[in-house]
């Protein structure tokens, strides 16, 4: 077992900043990746269970399958009664939630430090004995039919991401969102899902954090008691398709029923969350279009007038990378006016540096976002998940800050020439329906 002590200063604007992030980390025997993060400033402990399964584990035929689960793992274990989760987590003055993405799905209890041990307990019950039935199936089935009618088929410009997914991607199963397809969910039969629940939620491809208010040696001893006798599973390759390097530049169109007004998409697919790469990117995508002093909000939204709003969706996957341009026109603004003010944009990207001023800006925005990031115990959990799982560094959550100070005007300059080319990316005009 090994402990680990790391401590960062930050600077911004003039001011010092100290944050110092404790953690230890270890396995069980089965596997089970344990990291704890001790707090005692306020009387209250998060309890998460990340495990390694996210949309891209699904095959094709049987997309959702993940996020899925998300909602199916509440319904209820061998000990919790149906119905019974939420209210035993509320009665003790806890909250709790979920999610699921590409690459991973993670739940959490946050109880006051006293119930600590109820949620090592109660994760502990789902990852080993939840209840997969014909009942929580259906039930869940509607809740999660009903959520992608409300977020994504009933609100405009809901399925902008879907396009986006869909046309990156062809052969790499990032082709398709976490919420799937509900046909591929009607179509699947009980025991597809209690197949899916014995292959991923197993120790050896979860992580637990536990953080907050706790004392180690105590925490360990509950650990040992509630996950050290689950078995370990069967871990299976990842052995996903890749998908062609783009070398043309492809236009596609999508129409969605529920807008008046398009959205130009420029998107390009990028480096995974690993490579440096990726993170010189995230600052270039922060200097084009975060935010209203963003160089391509000044150029086409306050100055030029063509543009309602720009942004942009960013970021390293674990496979692969995703930098994506959103353009919404002004009025009769066409696509190609827009097209050629981003493209002028990345153009002075790829031939000049960018001023000192505007370097030193945004090396001040990443500083401020790195602290604002590990300021809350729920979202320490999940970096600490994170850096271990998917880039295999727990502690990036002290260091990754030293990675964005390390990148220079020239890193960004040659990730704009390597990167951010025409014949390199995917235009999708996603439009309102004609009448």
């Amino acid at each position: 077992m090994e402990k680990m002590l790391f401590s960062i200063t930050v600077f911004i604007s003039g001011l010092h900043f100290s944050q110092q992030i404790k953690f230890e980390e270890y396995d069980l025997p089965n596997g089970l990746h344990v990291i704890l993060h001790q707090d005692n400033k306020v009387p209250v402990v998060t309890t998460m269970v990340m495990y390694h399964v996210g949309s891209k584990d699904e095959v094709k035929g049987r997309t959702g399958f993940a996020h899925f689960f998300e909602h199916l793992l509440f319904e209820g274990t061998d000990n919790i009664k149906r119905g019974e989760w939420f209210k035993i987590v509320a009665s003790n003055g806890g909250d709790n939630n979920a999610s699921t993405s590409n690459d991973v799905t993670y739940y959490y209890e946050t109880f006051p430090s006293n119930n600590e041990q109820l949620g090592l307990w109660m994760e502990a019950d789902r990852m080993h004995n939840a209840v997969i039935n014909q009942v929580g199936v259906d039930t869940q089935r509607e809740v999660v039919k009903e959520e992608k009618r409300q977020n994504l088929d009933s609100r405009p410009y809901g399925n902008r991401l879907t396009a986006l997914y869909n046309n990156l991607f062809t052969k790499h199963p990032y082709t398709w969102i976490p919420i799937g397809s509900m046909e591929d969910l009607d179509s699947a039969k009980l025991e597809e899902f209690q197949g899916f629940y014995k292959k991923y939620y197993v120790p050896n491809n979860a992580t637990l954090v536990v953080a907050g208010d706790i004392k180690p040696e105590q925490t360990k001893k509950w650990i040992e008691e509630y996950y050290g006798r689950i078995p370990k599973g069967t871990i299976y390759p990842k052995n996903y398709p890749k998908d062609d390097p783009i070398t043309h530049e492809k236009e596609v169109t999508v129409v969605d029923p529920n807008i008046q007004t398009p959205v130009y998409t420029f998107a390009y697919r990028t480096p995974d969350g690993k490579e440096r790469d990726s993170y010189v990117l995230d600052m270039l995508s922060t200097y084009l279009s975060i935010g209203s002093s963003s160089v391509l909000y000044q150029r086409l939204v306050d100055q030029e007038k063509k543009a309602r709003t720009v942004n942009s969706a960013t970021g390293g996957l674990e496979d692969y990378g995703i930098f994506a341009l959103f353009a919404y026109p002004m009025g009769e603004t066409t696509r190609e006016s827009l097209q050629a003010g981003i493209d002028a944009e990345i153009k002075k990207l790829q031939t000049a540096l960018i001023s000192q001023e505007d370097y030193q800006k945004l090396q001040n925005q990443f500083e401020t976002q790195f602290i604002s990031t590990n300021s809350d115990l729920k979202d320490i959990a999940k970096t600490l998940a994170k850096n271990h799982l998917l880039k295999g560094n727990t502690n990036l959550i002290n260091t990754e800050i030293e990675i964005y100070r390390s990148i220079t005007r020239e890193d960004l300059q040659n990730a704009a020439k390597k990167y951010l080319n025409s014949n390199q990316r995917i235009i999708i005009n996603y439009m309102p329906e004609r009448k």
